[in-house]
């Protein structure tokens, strides 16, 4: 059964999905033989930085849902799947429908390094948060 109350606690993580669909989809200006948009790699980090800001926003919606800072490593994983299968999923549409982009493993394993950071700052906060408490 969906629960809109979820939905409506994850609506920042849901538009910033949809912008992440849609800017690694459109189709960028010609590069004039450099590689990359401003430099070698650039891609790579637009990745990363989307991928830290979606596992970011979706740790907030889980926080306002549940009104606490309880940490629960089901909550983790849930977060890398829904990442793994976003990310994958950008990948996918690259490959077989938006042709004028490429399809790249390095781009998928950017988009989970990023993930990976969001979860490391929510261990980590999570960690301070709990020490600050037994003080």
């Amino acid at each position: 059964m969906l629960n809109y109350k979820v939905l409506w606690s994850q609506k920042w993580s849901i538009v910033w999905t949809v912008i992440i669909i849609v800017l690694c989809n459109i189709k960028l200006p010609e590069s004039d033989g450099k590689e990359g948009f401003f430099f070698e790699g650039f891609d790579k980090l637009v990745h990363l930085g989307f991928f830290y800001v979606l596992t970011v926003l979706l740790f907030f919606g889980k926080i306002n849902f549940q009104h606490s800072y309880r940490f629960r490593s089901l909550t983790i994983f849930k977060v890398i799947v829904i990442t793994a299968i976003i990310g994958g999923g950008i990948e996918l549409l690259q490959w077989k429908f938006f042709t004028y982009r490429s399809a790249e493993w390095w781009d998928f394993a950017c988009d989970m390094i990023g993930a990976f950071m969001g979860i490391f700052s929510y261990v980590l906060l999570h960690l301070s948060n709990y020490s600050l408490r037994k003080v």
